[in-house]
């Protein structure tokens, strides 16, 4: 890997800490709105139910399957509905006051500002998410991943999501890189991995939840510390 001159990252699990964020601003969330008082489930009754919900759904968004807006009405409701709690005002009112408050908590990922001070001497540093752009704009910004990144991709600005190549060339294009100069790191399968190797550009699948996946050409690293192996 040489040649490499870009490192492009995804953010959410890859740099930011979003499992354990939302985690964080969930638990505040039900504890401001009383819900195990109100209907008898603790906080560790509903997470498992929220996360199944809210990760089934970005799959499906990832497959084309269903619009952000679809997952912004469905996430809460399910979870709730899931656990037994049929009040879809409440799942309202969490939808709306999680995208504020999980950007109150900034976790990143346990090795990434070692591996970015590692990097940044070396490479031009970027980003590509399929997050909201407004609520992933907080997250680096307020973070202490601010500073370190060139150009920031956020899908919402074409409506287009990884692992669409038309991702990466408008990522490409704002970063004034070449592919065959560039690597791409993240740990959704489909979105980063594969996607970016569709795309023709290599990439290093960051495995955090052990899915033991794999392909030609693309090494899986389970900790960041492992991507100085590679550059």
């Amino acid at each position: 890997m040489n040649t490499i001159k870009h490192v492009f990252f995804d953010l959410d699990n890859t740099l930011w800490d979003f499992r354990k964020n939302a985690r964080f601003a969930l638990a505040e969330l039900y504890i401001k709105h009383d819900v195990e008082n109100r209907y008898g489930f603790t906080f560790d009754e509903f997470h498992p139910h929220y996360h199944e919900s809210n990760e089934s759904l970005w799959a499906l968004i990832r497959d084309k399957k269903i619009t952000k807006e679809e997952l912004r009405d469905r996430r809460f409701k399910e979870a709730f509905n899931n656990l037994g709690i049929d009040n879809d005002a409440l799942a309202k009112i969490f939808e709306d006051e999680y995208m504020e408050t999980i950007t109150n908590f900034n976790e990143v990922v346990d090795g990434a500002m070692e591996l970015l001070d590692y990097l940044k001497p070396k490479y031009q540093l970027h980003i590509i998410t399929n997050g909201f752009i407004e609520v992933s704009k907080r997250k680096i910004e307020t973070s202490e991943l601010n500073g370190y990144f060139k150009t920031v991709t956020y899908a919402d600005e074409i409506k287009i999501l990884k692992p669409d190549p038309r991702i990466f060339d408008l990522a490409i294009e704002k970063s004034g890189a070449n592919k065959e100069e560039s690597i791409y790191i993240g740990d959704d399968w489909i979105a980063d991995a594969v996607g970016a190797k569709a795309y023709g550009m290599a990439a290093i699948f960051f495995d955090r939840l052990d899915e033991n996946l794999q392909m030609d050409g693309v090494p899986t690293i389970t900790h960041l510390d492992e991507v100085r192996n590679y550059l």
